[in-house]
C-alpha cells in the first residue's frame, strides 16, 4: 500500500511555508501513475511557491515493485557514517521481525542518492541486473582512473542493442556519454552467475561502485 502524509513545510531560502504532500511508500501495482510520477521528478520534491526554490525532501521512501521483484530503501543522506548506521538498522530490524522471509526471489536495495534511487528504477524495469551494470560503469570510469574519482557514471537508456551511459566530469563541468553493446551485459551477467551471483537477494544490499569492486575481485552473494 502506499502510503503518505500531509507536511507543513518552510522554504530554506524565502521562509514562505508550504503545504505539501509527501509519501513513505509507494506499491507500484497499487499506484502505477505515482510510479510516473517520481520517474518525473513530482514525488517528495519541494519546491517553493514562492520563490521556486527545489530540494529532494529528508525523507525516508520505501519503493515495492512485486512484478518485478524489485524493492527499494531510500534513505536520502551524504553523511558515509550515518549511512552505515541507517544500513545497519534496517539490516537488523528486517531480520528481528522475520519480515526477509516475504520477500524471497526479490532484489532488495539500500539505497542515499535520488538519483541512484531512479537510476535502479530503470535498470529494473529494462529487466535488467544492476549489479552487471554497476560491473560496467565501474569499468567505463576505470578506462581514466586518474579521473574517476571526480565522475560520476550513471546507466541512461538502451537503445536496441546499445546500452547508454551518461559520465558527469564535476572538475569539467561536462557530461560524455560511453555506448556499451547489449552483448557484453549478456557476456558479464553469465560470467557472474557462474561465479556465483545470484539473480536476487538474501538480504538488504547496497549495490554501488564499491560494490562491483568487490564483485571483479572474487566477491559474490552466494548464501
Amino acid at each position: 500500500m502506499s502510503i503518505n502524509n500531509k507536511q507543513n513545510v518552510r522554504c530554506p531560502k524565502c521562509g514562505q511555508l508550504n503545504d505539501i504532500t509527501v509519501w513513505n511508500s509507494i506499491t507500484v501495482k497499487d499506484s502505477p501513475d505515482l510510479k510516473e510520477d517520481l520517474l518525473k521528478g513530482r514525488v517528495n520534491i519541494f519546491r517553493c511557491s514562492v520563490c521556486a526554490h527545489t530540494a529532494i525532501m529528508p525523507t525516508p521512501l520505501l519503493y515495492n515493485d512485486e512484478d518485478k521483484k524489485l524493492m527499494i530503501s531510500f534513505s536520502p543522506c551524504d553523511d558515509p557514517l550515518k549511512k552505515d548506521k541507517l544500513y545497519s538498522e534496517i539490516k537488523s530490524s528486517s531480520k528481528a521481525s522475520g519480515e526477509l522471509k516475504r520477500f524471497e526471489g526479490y532484489n532488495l536495495r539500500f539505497v542515499t542518492d535520488f538519483n541512484a534511487f531512479l537510476e535502479k528504477i530503470l535498470i529494473f524495469d529494462l529487466d535488467l541486473n544492476d549489479k552487471v551494470i554497476e560491473v560496467i560503469k565501474f569499468m567505463i570510469l576505470s578506462q581514466e582512473i586518474e579521473k574517476s574519482n571526480r565522475r560520476v557514471c550513471r546507466f541512461g537508456k538502451m537503445d536496441g542493442g546499445v546500452m547508454e551511459f551518461m559520465i558527469h566530469d564535476s572538475e569539467e563541468n561536462q557530461i560524455y556519454t560511453s555506448q556499451v553493446p547489449k552483448e557484453t551485459y549478456d557476456t558479464l551477467w553469465k560470467s557472474l552467475r557462474d561465479s556465483g551471483v545470484k539473480p536476487y537477494s538474501f538480504d538488504w544490499e547496497i549495490v554501488d561502485g564499491a560494490y562491483a569492486g568487490r564483485l571483479l575481485n572474487g566477491f559474490n552473494n552466494n548464501k
